[in-house]
């Protein structure tokens, strides 16, 4: 453990060594600059294109000293601060520094590191395959023989020999730049998202840089060279903007905010557009009129390029923009434009039957899926409620899936399946992520409606069947009226004919029919009542449930034992639901149960009413046998009062039925 403190808090004074050093350089280099550009042996031009090299110094120092403290395993800290360093030379005055043959081809030193040894190990640090050190190796052959083969910068006379050596390093070494660019593209399509990510940023450094460097060739093409006030401008800002070589690499390993890389992108092919833009009006208003008036002052057309440019700045701008998007996006919209839309979109439906739709188109066109789906929580499962586009195939696997939950509560899902040729990435799992969570109160909107919609289903099935239920009753009355009362009271009107005919003829006669038709008016008159109780039971009403179940109990045709001493009396609705439902499990248990004994309980607590009838017959398999029409019955009875019913059964072991309403009035006293 102390060994590895102590390596660690060695690399850390290495890293600040080397950083401070350059920082030093470049300070004296500073310092003197001004004093050449103070003492008039300096021109602004010429200072400024001493100091410009600060820039490129400043970025690798600083994004390598940073990578080489978080990241000291990886070598591209150390070879940033390394080309850094080299670059911080470049600021010194040419007479600050010994006189060696090859302190004017310094720059092939740091372009050569970060062209081929640093993109070779970019972005976690290793090479692509053992293989690849070659590359590495005749890199540094290449800077090498380079370095002291290649004719200075005032030379006047090179002989062929070195000039052959130093064209053959210089190709060597483009060769290995192009070997080593290879490898980062091969290592990309190798990648995993959260690399390919990394590489992406390497690559939108170095695009940024090459697009500048090479519209600085452009104004030599119209006459603005070096020397030129726009020459030297363009040559500074391609310089400038090397920055984003090492800022790219920076932020690709310590992996800072790679879920924007898009929008880096997009705003890097704007930047590029308008300096197409710019450089095309200059080159032809100044360059191209010039040439063919044969103009010698550009001053005029200067500032007619310029009141070009601010005339065209909007609509390049637009442009600029829908060519950004096309190329960063594709055909997909910007994660702005998707929220934005889907919102909107949102915002315009009324009924779940438009807006998940809706919400699948946006999420699939939004990603670039093949497939999206919207799925719902109902029934205590996700079930897919919405599919983008109709005719996807609902059985493959989706390639992501983010849960939509509200106040910790889980609503529903989004899902996604990606083309083979646009993978999942970062990105677009924080849009879909962003998406979810714009959704929550539009599915608990469309779940209390599913919700709602199920037991409106519900409640008007439970009203068909009451109605239906109603009507069998209806029918049963007439049959029992029509086969019992009615049939009974023309018997007697036939006997009290027949009674009358014989009072004259034979007395006897009569008085014993009159005798029969007091019997039968009686009985009658029971039939009636029992009818009036199937209806409403007069000792419901008059005495409440215990003396009414209790009536029941004694006429059922096996024993059946009545517990609800300590009931007392309720709203009408209430006791008469109560009393039906524990008379059809009454009828179910002499029809089915085959038991020899049942027990009614009923008690009041906690403001609901409970009942429960038990039987020790056969049995059944609720799980297996569902509702009949009795106990559907006595199911939709009770919900209508906000009740519920429960049916425990096993076979050979009797069955209980157990019932329970909300009590919403106080007892009445009996």
């Amino acid at each position: 453990m102390k060994d590895d403190r102590g390596s660690s808090t060695d690399r850390r004074r290495l890293a600040w060594g080397i950083f401070v050093l350059a920082a030093l350089i470049s300070l004296v280099g500073v310092v003197q600059v001004t004093m050449r550009l103070l003492d008039g042996s300096y021109g602004p031009g010429q200072a400024w294109g001493q100091l410009e090299l600060l820039f490129p110094a400043a970025a690798f120092c600083i994004v390598g000293l940073v990578v080489a403290l978080r990241v000291p395993a990886n070598p591209a800290g150390w070879q940033m601060l390394v080309i850094g360093g080299i670059w911080s030379l470049g600021v010194l005055p040419p007479s600050a520094v010994p006189t060696l043959p090859f302190i004017d081809n310094f720059w092939l030193v740091p372009f050569g590191l970060m062209g081929t040894h640093l993109l070779l190990r970019l972005p976690n640090g290793t090479l692509l395959t053992p293989r690849w050190r070659w590359v590495s190796r005749l890199a540094t052959t290449a800077i090498v023989v380079g370095l002291v083969s290649f004719p200075a910068t005032d030379a006047t006379d090179t002989p062929v020999l070195q000039g052959l050596i130093a064209t053959a390093a210089l190709l060597l070494l483009a060769i290995c730049v192009i070997a080593s660019v290879a490898s980062l593209v091969i290592r990309a399509r190798r990648a995993g998202a959260d690399e390919r990510h990394q590489i992406r940023w390497i690559a939108a450094g170095g695009a940024t840089f090459l697009v500048c460097w090479a519209l600085a060739f452009v104004p030599p093409l119209f006459g603005a060279g070096d020397g030129s006030v726009i020459g030297n401008a363009f040559d500074s800002f391609a310089l400038v903007m090397y920055s984003a070589v090492p800022i790219g690499i920076g932020i690709a390993i310590l992996r800072y905010r790679l879920y924007d890389i898009d929008v880096v992108l997009r705003k890097a092919v704007i930047l590029a557009t308008f300096a197409v833009f710019f450089t095309a009006v200059y080159a032809l208003v100044v360059g191209g009129v010039s040439a063919l008036v044969g103009a010698h002052s550009t001053t005029g057309l200067s500032f007619l390029a310029a009141v070009c440019i601010a005339i065209g700045f909007q609509p390049v701008l637009a442009r600029a923009r829908r060519f950004a998007d096309r190329v960063v996006y594709g055909k997909r919209s910007t994660p702005y434009e998707v929220l934005a839309a889907f919102g909107e979109r949102v915002g315009d439906a009324y009924v779940e039957d438009d807006v998940l739709p809706r919400m699948a188109t946006v999420l699939g066109e939004g990603v670039g899926a093949i497939r999206s789906r919207v799925w719902l929580q109902l029934g205590g499962e996700l079930r897919p409620v919405a599919t983008w586009p109709s005719d996807a195939d609902h059985d493959a696997a989706d390639d992501a899936t983010v849960e939509v939950r509200h106040q910790g509560e889980l609503l529903g899902a989004l899902s996604v399946a990606m083309p083979a040729n646009d993978p999942m990435d970062p990105t677009k799992e924080r849009l879909i992520a962003d998406l979810a969570s714009q959704a929550a109160l539009v599915f608990r909107n469309v779940g209390l409606t599913e919700e709602l919609r199920g037991r409106l289903d519900d409640l008007r099935a439970a009203q068909k069947r009451l109605v239906s239920a109603q009507d069998d009753e209806r029918r049963r009355l007439e049959r029992n009226i029509h086969d019992g009362a009615q049939q009974q009271l023309v018997a007697l009107a036939v006997k009290l004919r027949l009674a009358e005919g014989l009072v004259a003829r034979d007395p006897e006669r009569a008085a014993t029919i009159l005798g029969e038709l007091q019997a039968e008016t009686t009985e009658a008159l029971e039939d009636l009542r029992d009818l009036a109780r199937g209806i409403y039971p007069p000792l419901l009403a008059d005495r409440g449930l215990a003396a009414a179940l209790e009536a029941q109990a004694r006429k059922a045709s096996l024993p059946v034992e009545v517990r609800a001493d300590a009931v007392g009396r309720y709203p009408q609705e209430i006791e008469a639901a109560t009393y039906f439902s524990c008379l059809e499990a009454l009828q179910n248990v002499a029809k089915y149960a085959e038991a020899t004994r049942a027990t009614i309980t009923v008690s009041d607590g906690t403001g609901i009413l409970r009942f429960e009838v038990t039987d020790d017959g056969r049995g059944f398999d609720p799980s297996a046998t569902g509702y009949g029409t009795g106990l559907q019955g006595i199911a939709d009875r009770l919900a209508a009062l906000d009740g519920t019913v429960s049916v425990s059964s096993a076979v050979g072991e009797g069955t209980t039925v157990t019932g329970s309403i909300p009590v919403t009035a106080p007892a009445r006293s009996a």
